[in-house]
């Protein structure tokens, strides 16, 4: 009786956990028929095949993380908050790009995004050429990041069997390091990404917006 209720929104969620733990590869209409334990005819006629079933997850992401909205009172610091909340969005949903990458639909999940920094560009003062190279870099620069902190993030995992290099405990024996004992203790300190994120964004932006007053 309980498998006649159930709907296109249990079936969504039902997906997404499932590429959220195991990957994209991992979705088959079969395997999740057998997680929800029902009939995979059931499945189809909720979300039709498993092309649908990709696309609609995406769909209902992008819904999830809404419209954007920047903060502070200037266009740098609006694009900077506009990019820590896709970092976030992403962040917190790491199988989005592996996800968004497979259908194609990357712009589609940076439409939101991109519309509020189009308007923040505009307010700075760039057009055309200008403001769609400011838009990208921006974004460009989440996606490197986000990137790269997963790949950090599932390096242990990924290769089990090879010893991992040790951890460094002393400054590097460099005449940089002589010159700047400083410098060579921060590099030995793990990284803040929280931290380096919001600074090597600020630094872009201020770069980009400059173009608007030349």
């Amino acid at each position: 009786m309980s498998r006649t209720v159930l709907t296109r929104e249990q079936v969504l969620e039902a997906a997404d956990d499932l590429v959220r733990q195991h990957g994209p590869d991992a979705l088959t209409m079969r395997g999740l028929a057998a997680r929800l334990g029902t009939a995979v005819t059931s499945i189809y006629w909720h979300v039709g095949n498993r092309e649908s079933l990709l696309d609609a997850l995406v769909e209902r992401t992008v819904e999830e993380m809404g419209a954007i909205q920047p903060t502070g009172r200037t266009p740098a610091t609006r694009i900077v908050s506009v990019a820590r909340r896709l970092r976030g969005e992403l962040h917190a949903r790491p199988h989005l790009i592996a996800m968004v990458h497979e259908r194609g639909l990357t712009e589609r999940v940076f439409l939101p995004a991109q519309r509020a920094l189009v308007r923040e560009a505009h307010t700075a003062g760039l057009r055309g050429a200008r403001a769609a190279e400011a838009v990208r870099a921006v974004q460009f620069q989440v996606v490197g990041f986000v990137l790269v902190e997963c790949a950090r993030e599932l390096a242990p995992t990924e290769t089990p069997g090879r010893e991992r290099p040790r951890k460094t405990t002393s400054a590097p024996k460099t005449a940089s390091a002589r010159k700047d004992p400083a410098l060579a203790r921060a590099l030995a300190r793990p990284a803040d990404p929280e931290r380096l994120f919001t600074a090597s964004m600020r630094a872009l932006v201020k770069s980009l917006l400059a173009q608007g007053n030349t």
